[in-house]
């Protein structure tokens, strides 16, 4: 019987028929957290029927932010940091305000975060040590480097890994993945995108996420059972016990 693995992040877009992904994923021995970002993807992460998060990410400028606490959510997000096409005192200014507003509500619910950061390295720092969260959540489909981890878990957060870093040139990730310790470790799919080798250039899928896991398990040098083991218990104490993944 293949062990149970959680995909950590998945977005379903409009056009998916997220119930056909998720029988999949189900098939597969795969539990799935759908997670937010946008209006769009708030609702279809909502309407998925399975464990959820709802926030506003980078790119939701000038939006209204409307969060509630809801059956089946198990974290705020995704929000988060990103200045690959730009930065400017305005844009930081907006997001650090945005992220700001977003980390409070997650407080008052005492709910896990679920963050973005690209090309914000320090932004993203100095905006989680500010925040100061008691309950504090995941750096999703990380891309740094050890030095950057380390200061991350330093802060009390959890490092996912996604398809990226099964990618030829991700070398620099594979380090950092082999050193985050093992009770930090969770795994994605960032689904549609990012998908594992060999399925790269495939739309990416929640049942994808076996193949990241599988390569994790082999770079740590475990089994894929163990690294199984370790990232439900992981997903288990940041977002809670949740009857939809077993755990």
């Amino acid at each position: 019987m293949l062990p149970l693995i959680i995909d950590t992040h998945c977005h379903f877009d409009p056009e998916d028929v997220a119930s056909e992904l998720i029988l999949e994923a189900t098939s597969k021995q795969v539990g799935v957290l759908a997670v937010g970002g946008n209006a769009t993807n708030n609702r279809t992460a909502r309407e998925s029927g399975v464990p959820f998060a709802c926030g506003y990410d980078w790119s939701c400028v000038g939006a209204e932010i409307n969060l509630e606490s809801l059956p089946g959510m198990v974290a705020v997000g995704e929000l988060g940091f990103d200045f690959h096409r730009g930065w400017s005192a305005e844009i930081e200014a907006d997001q650090r305000e945005r992220f700001a507003r977003q980390a409070e509500f997650a407080r008052s619910t005492n709910l896990p975060i679920i963050v973005h950061t690209r090309e914000a390295d320090q932004v993203t720092e100095s905006a989680l040590a500010a925040v100061a969260l008691p309950k504090t959540g995941v750096i999703h489909s990380f891309t740094g480097d050890v030095a950057f981890a380390r200061r991350l878990l330093d802060l009390g957060y959890y490092i996912s890994f996604s398809g990226i870093v099964t990618f030829r040139n991700a070398e620099m990730l594979r380090e950092t993945a082999k050193f985050v310790p093992v009770d930090r470790i969770l795994v994605e799919t960032d689904s549609p995108y990012l998908s594992p080798v060999p399925l790269r250039g495939k739309r990416n899928r929640p049942a994808y996420v076996r193949e990241t896991a599988a390569f994790l398990a082999a770079l740590r040098g475990v089994t894929l059972e163990t690294f199984a083991e370790q990232t439900r218990q992981n997903t288990k104490v940041l977002f809670g016990a949740v009857e939809a993944w077993g755990i």
